[in-house]
């Protein structure tokens, strides 16, 4: 009788909380909903914040100084270190684009010519007409999208900051709501907490240098082989850099063919294999040196974490793309942890978690190997 009691009482507290989860879900896609339009906003103060918090805590705890004081004094370092150089590159593209219908007669010749020049080496129209004015078309509304958007990033920047001067004032108290919050035991939240940590300084400082780094080298090789608008292509050559799997080489193998068709064939061949040979040689040093250091990042991480991250938050699906993936894998991982039967749970890293090592049978292999080598 008793432990019918026992059991209907476990399966009343069951079904409460399974009540509960299903209005704190419901409730938090709601407010998700609502808010989708400050999420971008959301994550560029996290990011700040994260990048920005040794030194905030130093400067009130250390310092003494006022949180305010701290909090624009941390910001205005933000906006000159970050924003400025944003600011710069994106200013190079708007006055390069302004002048649209140039813009877009340039193009079309850019397009026109190559496609001459390869109808003529290989007597094949790989770029038929119908094909050709639908780049032209797109490209038409690529550019007329990054000048419509100028607005709607200035809102994104301003809401960043007011986000970011609330976590900046109290930061114990935001990261303890934070931790309250997490229905996770707390080695579990210090742990995804250092893994997000860990990863947007990886992807929000690694990536952006990476980038820099390679649009640096392309730039050397548009001096020395002549290219046109040196200062564009290098703008297009940084940010395209970002773009997963092809990279600068979007702006730099259509730069090399046009030079080609345009008659200076060795400068544009020079060019191809400078920036294939040397970019590319850029792009592995620093992504096996600076990003190995900062995080180890599998590369099949990086590669659907930046496609998904676009897919949802946009610019800032850089830096949070990857962070989604990881995260899903290590909550897996936690979920072991906090609800399995299993004794011994290993919390893999992503090279591990991705390939597949952290298994039982792995811990079960450790844990007999201990036991062997005991004396």
């Amino acid at each position: 009788m008793s432990n019918n009691k026992y059991n209907d009482a476990i399966s009343n507290t069951k079904i409460k909380q399974i009540a509960l989860i299903i209005v704190i879900v419901t409730l938090f896609l709601l407010m998700a909903y609502q808010l989708a339009m400050f999420i971008p906003s959301l994550l560029g103060a996290i990011t700040l914040y994260v990048i920005s918090r040794k030194y905030n805590l130093y400067l009130i705890e250390k310092r003494n100084w006022k949180p305010w004081i701290s909090a624009l004094v941390i910001m205005l370092a933000t906006v000159v270190i970050l924003i400025l150089p944003l600011y710069f590159l994106i200013d190079t593209l708007i006055e390069k684009l302004g002048n649209a219908q140039a813009y877009m007669d340039k193009f079309n010749d850019f397009l026109d010519k190559i496609h001459s020049y390869i109808l003529s080496e290989v007597q094949i129209d790989i770029l038929s007409k119908e094909n050709l004015d639908k780049v032209k078309e797109t490209a038409g509304q690529l550019s007329t999208t990054i000048l419509s958007s100028t607005l709607n990033t200035v809102t994104i920047i301003a809401s960043t900051y007011f986000l970011l001067y609330f976590m900046l004032v109290k930061p114990r108290v935001f990261e303890r709501i934070l931790t309250n919050a997490a229905p996770l035991k707390k080695t579990n939240v210090n742990l995804i907490s250092e893994k997000i940590r860990k990863m947007i300084i990886a992807n929000a400082i690694g990536i952006p240098v990476v980038a820099f780094g390679q649009g640096l080298a392309a730039l050397v090789g548009y001096l020395i082989f002549g290219a046109p608008s040196v200062m564009l292509l290098f703008a297009l050559t940084t940010i395209a850099s970002m773009i997963p799997i092809v990279g600068g080489a979007i702006i730099y193998v259509p730069v090399a063919l046009f030079m080609v068709a345009e008659g200076n064939t060795i400068p544009g061949i020079g060019l191809a294999i400078y920036c294939l040979v040397v970019v590319g040689l850029i792009d592995n040093v620093l992504r096996f040196t600076l990003l190995k250091k900062l995080e180890d990042i599998h590369p099949l991480n990086t590669v659907f974490g930046i496609i998904l991250g676009m897919n949802l938050f946009g610019f800032m699906g850089l830096v949070f793309g990857p962070i989604l993936v990881s995260v899903t894998l290590l909550l897996i991982q936690i979920y072991r942890d906090e609800f399995s039967d299993e004794d011994n749970v290993v919390i893999a890293s992503d090279e591990e978690a991705l390939a597949g090592i952290a298994t039982t049978e792995d811990v079960e292999e450790n844990n007999t190997n201990s036991t062997t080598n005991e004396p």
